[in-house]
């Protein structure tokens, strides 16, 4: 390294903190896109549930027909069914209950990362 000027060794020194920065910064934006798929997941998941819970008062007064229907199968049955409607309901999107939880929890996050970036 004594064969190099001060120049040359300031030029080397930036040229490796540039690159640290730039795998930095694509290590950050791996981990974001991670998180938004995350969030987006758990965002359906949240509006299914909320829909398959809307949607069991209604099949509560249901009566079941007497050879075939009934008992504790019926009521596993309708569980299982109410939840796959839910799902199904909620990947159309039409509700927009997803949307809202994705914004309210992004602006979560933006909180607690500003409030750890600030300290």
């Amino acid at each position: 390294m004594s064969n190099l000027t001060p120049d040359t060794s300031l030029a080397l020194i930036n040229a490796a903190q540039a690159q640290t920065d730039n795998a930095t910064r694509s290590l950050k934006n791996a981990t974001k896109i991670d998180q938004q798929s995350q969030i987006d997941a758990v965002a359906r998941d949240f509006e299914a549930m909320f829909i398959t819970e809307m949607m069991k008062p209604m099949f509560e007064g249901l009566e079941t027909d007497g050879q075939f229907g009934g008992g504790k199968t019926e009521e596993v049955f309708r569980g299982l069914m109410l939840e796959e409607y839910g799902k199904m309901i909620a990947e159309t999107g039409q509700l927009g209950i997803a949307d809202a939880v994705k914004a309210e929890m992004i602006r979560m996050q933006e909180d607690v990362d500003g409030t750890t970036n600030a300290n």
